[in-house]
């Protein structure tokens, strides 16, 4: 939890406003979405479209809390009917939240992709185990650095944070590739392909933006930056890719009923 800088424009305050509320809605109603999409999928994945749905009710909550944090940190006022003049309050501004919501989802949004892939379950078990703990080390190793001013200090803890990163990306991209290929249609194999890029895509935007205050970028602008950019990455990584997940269960469950009903 480190003091904001002074000194925001209301466009710097606003844009961070707009982003956390964009992040709330997003999650919120992609939980509600999920979970009222479970009775259309078959058992085989509903396991998987449950954990998506508390991927992003978790997210929901943390971002709630993030907002709130926010709000409490200034007051925004104009004087007059003239330009809305932003001040600090001097309640601190809890962006901690974001390391908890991290290190509850990151692991699951692995499990819930390799769950509705359907493989076996030993090679179900090892991945979800080796995924999830070297995506929580990650999220773990990062914290440190994200709470220091001091550019190499920062730069250290970045390093570290990146050898779990790199291992968890290469088993998405290569690891992965065999059984995304091997789904039971082309339309399944082409949704868990999209799934496993979209998650190293919209990851290699954490690592960007946590660059931001490493290069020497500071105050208010460097905080409106790191805001906005993290609840972008969160909605893709999170609520987009749990609608993927959807999209592959609802296939997959097609073309199970459709199989059930051809006459033997």
């Amino acid at each position: 939890m480190a003091p904001l800088p002074d000194g925001f424009s209301y466009a710097e305050w606003n844009a961070t406003y707009n982003a956390l509320s964009f992040g709330i809605a997003a999650m919120g109603s992609a939980t509600i979405f999920f979970w009222l999409q479970l009775p259309n999928v078959t058992k085989n994945y509903r396991t998987a479209l449950t954990i998506t749905g508390i991927v992003t009710l978790i997210a929901t909550y943390h971002y709630i809390r993030i907002f709130n944090s926010w709000s409490e940190a200034f007051t925004v006022a104009s004087k007059d009917g003239g330009d809305y003049a932003v001040q600090l309050t001097g309640a601190p501004f809890n962006d901690g939240y974001r390391y908890v919501d991290w290190l509850l989802t990151v692991p699951l949004l692995l499990i819930e992709l390799i769950l509705v892939m359907k493989l076996p379950q030993q090679e179900t078990v090892s991945l979800s185990w080796k995924l999830g703990l070297a995506s929580a080390l990650m999220v773990a190793l990062g914290y440190p650095g994200e709470i220091q001013e001091d550019l190499s200090v920062r730069w250290f803890w970045w390093c570290l944070s990146m050898i779990p990163f790199c291992y968890v990306v290469f088993t998405l991209t290569v690891g992965l590739a065999e059984a995304a290929s091997k789904q039971p249609s082309s339309a399944a194999a082409s949704l868990a392909s999209a799934a496993r890029y979209l998650t190293v895509f919209s990851w290699l935007t954490y690592p960007f933006v946590y660059m931001v205050k490493s290069v020497g970028l500071a105050g208010p602008a460097a905080t409106m930056y790191e805001q906005v950019g993290y609840s972008l990455a969160d909605v893709l990584a999170k609520a987009v890719f749990g609608v993927l997940i959807w999209a592959i269960a609802a296939e997959k469950s097609a073309v199970e009923e459709s199989g059930k009903l051809l006459p033997n």
